[in-house]
């Protein structure tokens, strides 16, 4: 009798454990939609995936649009068009995309298309499939009527001949944010993607946002480690590492090297610990205490930061090193802000 009346309490006890996770899952952010991204240049992102939440929109179309600001910028050597090539001078993009409804959609080392993420969107509602990769995403993309160009700018192919005299491979910190961030104004100055010493990053945009009728999208895209092996995958386009979206819970996207982020699924492990209870800084900064007990000395020599948003709307960020920064806009903020890390 004894454990029977145990076994009904548990049961009952779980029950309204649900009740009140599914409860909190109805509440709607209380200042209206939200938006956040990765580095500084993701507050022009924000602003255009803005442009689609402020007008009621859906998350995931605001997102979609919002990344594909970077995508397209020549300047921005990390994302898209202008991207640095791999180490044989081909620019290798990677994208995925989530919506509320769990549908997810990927490509992988796709190539002359200069907006993955709009064909990683047709994966996920055209096809019956998550992925798509090299050749394959190439076909499906001119197949759906996207035009084939040359992603490599002057700039970039420049940048990659000049690597080539040594052909060094060591990843630089912080590439994408080489800047320091003004107290006085809370911004911080405009990026800086390429600095005499070696133009390496290995990073990205990550975007999540919360729409009016409280639901999330999410979208990551990125032209990977500059120099990189050909055929390299990191992080960004891997649903759970790089992005993941759980409508009841929240929403979370990783930057910095992937690799250490895929060994933790770390962007899932996020929305895990939002739905434990944690605030998303505090999840933030529990992935990357992850990453630094794995190998805390290899931890000290790399990147890697999560950004977090809950179904509240409430959001946070924590990385490893100093000089990561994440961009928010709301209807009451429209900021860059320093993420807290493990190192100064």
């Amino acid at each position: 009798m004894q454990r029977r009346k145990f076994i009904g309490i548990s049961a009952l006890t779980a029950s309204l454990a649900s009740v009140k996770i599914n409860s909190n899952a109805q509440t709607k952010p209380a200042g209206g939609p939200i938006v956040i991204s990765t580095w500084d240049f993701g507050k022009a992102a924000n602003a255009e995936a803005w442009k689609t939440l402020s007008a009621g929109g859906r998350a995931v179309d605001a997102v979609e649009a919002g990344v594909k600001i970077p995508e397209a910028d020549p300047n921005n050597q990390s994302v898209g068009y202008g991207g640095l090539p791999d180490r044989d001078g081909r620019v290798t993009l990677d994208a995925c995309i989530m919506d509320d409804k769990g549908g997810c959609g990927s490509v992988m080392c796709l190539e002359y298309i200069m907006h993955p993420i709009a064909v990683a969107r047709l994966v996920m509602e055209k096809t019956p499939h998550i992925v798509l990769v090299g050749d394959g995403a190439l076909q499906f993309a001119l197949a759906q009527g996207f035009k084939k160009q040359n992603l490599l700018t002057p700039k970039s192919e420049k940048d990659w001949k000049e690597w080539l005299k040594e052909a060094k491979y060591k990843p630089v910190i912080n590439i994408e944010n080489k800047t320091a961030f003004n107290s006085a104004t809370g911004s911080l100055a405009s990026a800086t993607h390429h600095f005499p010493g070696g133009p390496f990053n290995h990073d990205t945009i990550g975007m999540v946002a919360l729409d009016s009728a409280g639901n999330l999208g999410g979208a990551c895209t990125t032209s990977g480690m500059a120099y990189k092996m050909h055929g390299r995958v990191g992080d960004s386009p891997i649903i759970g590492a790089g992005l993941f979206v759980d409508n009841e819970i929240g929403a979370a996207t990783s930057t910095g090297v992937g690799e250490e982020v895929i060994r933790i699924v770390g962007s899932h492990l996020v929305v895990e610990l939002m739905r434990q209870g944690f605030p998303p800084e505090a999840a933030c900064k529990e992935a990357v205490q992850r990453i630094i007990k794995r190998d805390e000395q290899k931890a000290r020599q790399l990147q890697v930061g999560f950004l977090a948003l809950n179904k509240k709307g409430e959001y946070g960020a924590y990385a490893l090193q100093n000089g990561f920064s994440f961009a928010v806009k709301s209807n009451t903020e429209d900021q860059v802000f320093p993420g807290k890390s493990w190192l100064s």
